[in-house]
């Protein structure tokens, strides 16, 4: 079995085996929820750079009830309405894939760069879908990644819906958009 830091890393580098670890690790849930935790906190520091006080604050609150959204949605969508023959995931399973996918969000605390930190965000938004595609497609058996495209991609545009109120609501209109 492999360490936290080693579980991170293969997540973040796409690494197929990885998921398929801690899809199958009852055990590995409390990682998979505090690299989710560590991607939060990253984010709240980053958008720090965009807001002071209330951009750490909006940013912990929009990062942390963002995913939520997501990990709810992409659940709902990949096991009720889009599943496969195959697909006999159970929400933990799903939470500790996609927890792990997670894992590129911690780079987020890059964000507090003054002129890059936009930029850096939306790396992390990319490659955290690309993470969370790869997660999905393990856990919920799909035979084809375009089916967990679509899925996270749902989940994804309510993510975005939610990022957007909640920085509108903190005064951080500029945030939702990494500026």
């Amino acid at each position: 079995m492999a360490s936290f830091t080693e579980r991170m890393i293969g997540a973040a580098t796409l690494n197929v085996k990885t998921y398929e670890e801690v899809e199958h690790d009852e055990s590995a849930l409390p990682q998979a929820m505090a690299v989710v935790a560590l991607s939060v906190i990253a984010s709240g520091i980053g958008s720090a750079g965009f807001g002071g006080s209330r951009g750490l604050v909006g940013g912990l609150i929009t990062a942390g009830v963002g995913w939520v959204v997501w990990a709810g949605i992409i659940f709902v969508v990949g096991t009720k309405l889009l599943p496969e023959p195959s697909t006999k995931a159970d929400f933990g399973q799903l939470l500790r894939t996609i927890g792990f996918a997670a894992s590129p969000g911690i780079l987020n605390i890059l964000g507090i760069i003054p002129f890059f930190g936009w930029l850096v965000r939306l790396v992390v938004w990319i490659w955290q879908l690309m993470t969370t595609v790869v997660a999905v497609r393990q856990a919920l058996d799909y035979k084809s990644t375009g089916k967990a495209v679509v899925v996270c991609l749902v989940g994804f545009v309510a993510y975005l819906f939610v990022a957007f109120w909640l920085a509108a609501f903190f005064g951080l209109g500029g945030m939702a958009l990494g500026r």
